[in-house]
Formats: C-alpha cells, structure tokens, sequence
C-alpha cells in the first residue's frame, strides 16, 4: 500500500519581461508572502526573500538579456525562489572590487538564502534559492491561503 503524502504546497509564477523592471518582482514577491503572513511573522525574512528576487531577476534581465519567469513556492517548510532565463550560460560569482557598481548579486543571494543552486535546463537555466523561517513564524506562514 502507497504511504499518502501529507506535503501541501502552494505556489505562483509570474513572467517578467526585460521592460517590466524589478520593482515589479519586488512588490510582487512582497504581495504574496504578506499573504503567507510574513510581514508579521518573519519581517526580516522577507526582507531577504525580497532583496534575493530583485538580484536573481537582475541578473537574468542584465547578464542574460532575458525575460524572467518568477516562481514561488511554499511547501510549508521552505519557501522556493526560481528564476528562470533564456541563456544557458551559468552565472559566475564575481570578486568585485570596491569601487565596482555590481556584480554581488550571487554574493548577496548567498548571504541570505539558507541555500542556493543553479542547473541548466532545456531552454536556458534556473537559480533557485530556499528561505526556512524560524520555527515561531512557522505555524502561522504554514496555512495555505
């Protein structure tokens, strides 16, 4: 007999062409984990969830001079940021100087997701980051809307 599951998740994507800008990205990620009771349970958490996504959809619009396609999802333990893009060229973290305008983007990401990977796919690539809450903002982000 199968073992049932009892894994729920909850999930979104958006398509975020070059025009649309990352601000958009942005106050969309925001929107959706204030649905998932984030700005109250885990503040900071968003924070960093929300500074990941404008990074990772720089990136693909910037180095990869590719639409974005945005994909959440909440599997009541870990929250999954994936962006996908167009170019199968992998990105490279940068040593970047000082004085340098960009290129810490991956750094950041790396500094404030619990975990990041990349892996190339048919049409391109994804970067996907996983964010755990702490456990006291656990039970009220777990309710699926």
């Amino acid at each position: 007999m199968a073992e049932e599951s009892s894994l729920r998740a909850v999930g979104w994507a958006r398509s975020l062409p070059i025009s649309s800008g990352v601000k958009v990205a942005r106050d969309w990620t925001r929107d959706h984990l204030a649905g998932l009771g984030w700005e109250r349970t885990a503040p900071d958490l968003l924070d960093s969830v929300v500074l990941a996504v404008s990074e990772l959809v720089t990136n693909a619009h910037v180095h990869a001079r590719s639409n974005a396609q945005l994909i959440l999802t909440w599997d009541e333990e870990c929250l999954h940021v994936t962006v996908h893009d167009s170019s199968p060229e992998m990105p490279e973290q940068k040593d970047a100087g000082e004085s340098a305008l960009g290129g810490r983007g991956l750094m950041l990401v790396d500094a404030v997701a619990d975990e990041w990977m990349m892996y190339r796919c048919p049409r391109g690539k994804d970067v996907t980051a996983c964010f755990q809450p702490p456990l006291h903002g656990r039970p009220g982000a777990s309710k699926v809307p």
